[in-house]
């Protein structure tokens, strides 16, 4: 009888120990079988109006895959091609498309991924007192022939033509959409070759005037109308603001592994849905004109 009763109280305990082992690993978060397998080496580089974006989402994709490590880097948007094409990274940053870069054949060896849609604005330094200028004006100011704010109706001050490298492909959109292919004015123009940087030159330069991805618009510039027309998304996507660009991430070849799992994860709600929207990009699929 003593046995019986010891055998029951055994058996009890290892029910209970068991129970509470089972409890104390549910209580975790395990990673998944996806997750713990997913493994590689990712570089990403080129357009830096899309660099914000690519970086957070490289942050939340290794805090799911803690085996893969992403780097991420600018260097604008033909720096991005270029260096794809040559095998130099995985994923090629572009604000435009790779054949207004890249000869055709070149252009034919890479897969364009359309991860979003990023809106440009003109800014100027805040002592500027203009807020609205029309496309002939900005023509007119980006090629030198305009030199003074007073004579768009501003203060008497000069006018510092802040410009992008040739790599960038933000000035090419620019160069493309407002200054119908014409070239800036080159010899009293200062060049700065990031988009964070020319932020800082327009905050810090009185008269100061460049443009800039929406993302990296905040209350240190002033962002100015376009044709009386406001830089908003919703502007672009009813087709009101025409400054505009697809952001592409070029992969040569169909992406495999981890970067094929990146870019499926660019595109997920939980990425488009959030901190795209949140940085000022627009989902693709939201644009009513293409």
């Amino acid at each position: 009888m003593l046995n019986s009763r010891f055998a029951k109280v055994a058996i009890a305990v290892l029910l209970i120990a068991s129970f509470f082992t089972f409890a104390a690993c549910g209580s975790k978060q395990p990673q998944s079988a996806d997750s713990g397998n997913l493994s590689g080496n990712i570089t990403i580089a080129g357009s830096t109006a899309l660099q914000p974006l690519a970086e957070q989402v490289a942050r939340m994709f290794m805090e799911k895959y803690p085996n893969v490590a992403i780097t991420v880097q600018g260097g604008g948007s033909g720096t991005g091609l270029t260096q794809v094409v040559q095998g130099a990274i995985d994923i090629g940053n572009s604000d435009i498309f790779a054949e207004e870069k890249l000869d055709a054949n070149t252009a034919k060896s890479l897969v364009d991924h359309k991860v979003a849609v990023a809106g440009f604005a003109v800014v100027v330094n805040k002592d500027v007192t203009v807020d609205n200028l029309t496309q002939q004006q900005l023509i007119d100011i980006f090629t030198g022939k305009i030199t003074n704010w007073k004579d768009v109706g501003g203060p008497d001050m000069k006018i510092v033509i802040i410009n992008r490298p040739a790599s960038s492909g933000t000035r090419a959109t620019f160069k493309k959409v407002v200054l119908k292919g014409q070239e800036e004015a080159q010899g009293f123009a200062l060049t700065e070759d990031s988009s964070g940087a020319v932020k800082k030159a327009v905050a810090d330069t009185k008269g100061a005037i460049s443009y800039l991805a929406l993302s990296y618009v905040d209350d240190t510039v002033k962002a100015l109308k376009y044709e009386g027309v406001e830089p908003t998304a919703q502007n672009i996507i009813d087709g009101k603001y025409p400054i505009w660009s697809y952001e592409h991430m070029y992969t040569k070849g169909e992406p495999t592994g981890a970067a094929k799992a990146f870019l499926d994860f660019m595109m997920s709600d939980e990425v488009q849905k959030g901190p795209l929207t949140k940085l000022g990009f627009i989902p693709v699929t939201e644009m009513k004109t293409k």
